[in-house]
């Protein structure tokens, strides 16, 4: 499956499957402080007289910069620093059990988030692409590819790659700057 991302700014994007089709959003309005990103699903909508997309919440990343970051998700408040921590010598990668009670880790790589199956496998669950623009092969709008290892845990996938791509691009920038 291939969600394929509006803006690579993750906070603030329209995420559609490969008809074009609105599957996630993500909102993340300015705010001095922590700011909070809201991930909406599409819900069905029955009612064919209002053809316009509805959405419910479906997690929220409350971001902190000096204290663990939170995720709120199918009724639970997870601290970052528990829920999906970070290990590696580099603090590149990060772990997570998904509600099926395997170990999932997400590997933060200079240009692309990687998330596996955290076994002697390293299966390949998730993937993101960044944009590209035509220069060093096809061009194409920056997406993620799931694997069918990650099919059954979508909403948490999606959660989750939002959390580690924003952490890589502050990483990224960091380097940049530095």
């Amino acid at each position: 499956m291939r969600f394929i991302l509006s803006s690579e700014h993750v906070r603030n994007t329209i995420i559609t499957n490969e008809q074009g089709q609105v599957v996630y959003k993500t909102d993340t309005p300015f705010e001095l402080g922590s700011r909070t990103t809201t991930v909406l699903k599409i819900r069905p909508n029955y009612d064919v007289s209002d053809m316009h997309d509805q959405f419910a919440a479906l997690g929220v990343i409350e971001w902190h910069t000096f204290a663990s970051s939170v995720f709120r998700f199918g009724g639970e408040e997870l601290k970052t620093d528990e829920f999906i921590p970070s290990s590696g010598i580099r603090r590149r990668t990060r772990t997570f059990t998904g509600p099926d009670g395997c170990s999932y880790k997400w590997k933060l790589d200079f240009k692309v988030v990687v998330l596996y199956l955290n076994d002697d496998s390293e299966t390949e669950v998730a993937r993101y692409h960044r944009r590209s623009l035509g220069i060093l092969g096809p061009k194409h709008d920056p997406y993620l590819e799931v694997f069918s290892q990650g099919e059954h845990i979508l909403d948490l996938l999606i959660l989750t790659f939002i959390y580690v791509e924003k952490l890589r691009m502050d990483k990224e920038r960091a380097d940049k700057n530095s």
